[in-house]
């Protein structure tokens, strides 16, 4: 039950599931996909849409890979530096491209090598553009953290006794998304802004030849991306939700808006609590106590938080490690408790 526990098998697997998700398979997805659009341009296709979107999915399946690498990278200051090495030196790359004309630079080479240069330059846009986001997120969560120092913090919500005096619960504002639903969001958007780069490309016509991919890229990247993203963080915020979860000796209970759930521990399959970052959230997987199956997940950390709180969540009573340990289930805590999980049958 301490961070200094020996990992078990257990804790292996899940941290394999998680690595393999979130960072193993998109890195393989997107080389596949770079190598798709090699093979292409080599075999003599012209940078139609269909090559050109596998070049930007594939920079964003690499990028998406390694920023969620470096969070997970132990102790965490490692992470960050590795992210600010590589996004630097993206950004000095890319920019020596444009400033000195990077069709001349590779003019000497071979026609294949030319062909891979172009390849990896056009993933290069979306790449650095999701790995500069990421080190943006990093930034705006280290000056959040010195303002709270400078005046008084936001508070998170806290746990109170509940009025039927068996447990505690918890309000808190959420809102209800699957991670899986706001993975495939983004990746939507990389595709919706790859069609509205081509487009806009092609309605260009001679000013894009005069600018080339590299600049066309970076355009498309600035220009649509970011602010697509920013409305789908609008839009993901308008329907938040007033929540509530509250862990009684033998039950779960959840209010998500007007639908309530009650989940006795021993029909609990599954349960994620996670407490801190924008993907901070509850996801519980079982069957209320009325038999109807229950697949919920509340995103805490994307909601509109009320003024003076922040969109957290609390860390997870002692007494529902035990209430759920008793009941079968297996728990596996990360080094600072930000993510616990539980799971039966592991």
């Amino acid at each position: 039950m301490t961070d200094t526990a020996p990992e078990t098998a257990a804790d292996r697997r899940i941290r394999a599931t998680v690595t393999r998700r979130f960072v193993r398979d998109p890195f393989v997805i997107g080389v596949g996909l770079l190598v798709a659009a090699i093979a292409w341009t080599l075999a003599g296709g012209d940078l139609d849409f269909f090559p050109f979107l596998l070049m930007l999915l594939g920079g964003f399946g690499i990028a998406f890979s390694f920023v969620n690498a470096t969070m997970e990278m132990r102790p965490a200051r490692v992470g960050v530096i590795v992210h600010v090495v590589v996004a630097a030196a993206l950004a000095a790359t890319v920019l020596v491209m444009i400033e000195f004309d990077g069709a001349e630079l590779l003019a000497d080479l071979p026609e294949p090598a030319r062909a891979i240069a172009l390849v990896l330059q056009i993933a290069a846009g979306p790449a650095t553009g999701w790995i500069l986001l990421g080190l943006l997120s990093r930034v705006t969560d280290l000056f959040r953290r010195r303002d709270t120092e400078k005046r008084p913090a936001p508070v998170a919500p806290v746990w109170q006794q509940e009025d039927t005096a068996d447990g505690s619960g918890v309000d808190f504002p959420a809102v209800p998304l699957r991670m899986r639903t706001l993975t495939m969001a983004i990746v939507v958007i990389v595709v919706v802004v790859g069609l509205a780069g081509t487009a806009l490309l092609i309605a260009l016509d001679g000013a894009g030849m005069l600018f080339g991919p590299r600049i066309a890229v970076i355009v498309v990247g600035a220009g649509l991306a970011l602010p697509v993203y920013l409305v789908l963080l609008a839009v993901t915020r308008r329907r938040t939700l007033v929540c509530a979860v509250a862990f009684g000796d033998d039950e779960l209970r959840i209010r998500a808006g007007a639908s309530t759930y009650r989940i006795l521990f021993r029909d609990l399959q599954a349960l994620v609590w996670r407490t801190r970052s924008d993907y901070a959230r509850i996801e519980v997987q079982g069957t209320t106590a009325e038999g109807a199956a229950v697949d919920l997940s509340l995103i805490a950390g994307l909601a509109k938080a009320p003024a003076g709180r922040i969109s957290e969540l609390p860390a997870l009573p002692r007494r529902v490690f035990r209430r759920l340990e008793l009941a079968g289930m297996a728990v596996h805590r990360t080094r600072r408790d930000e993510v616990v999980t539980f799971r039966r049958g592991v």
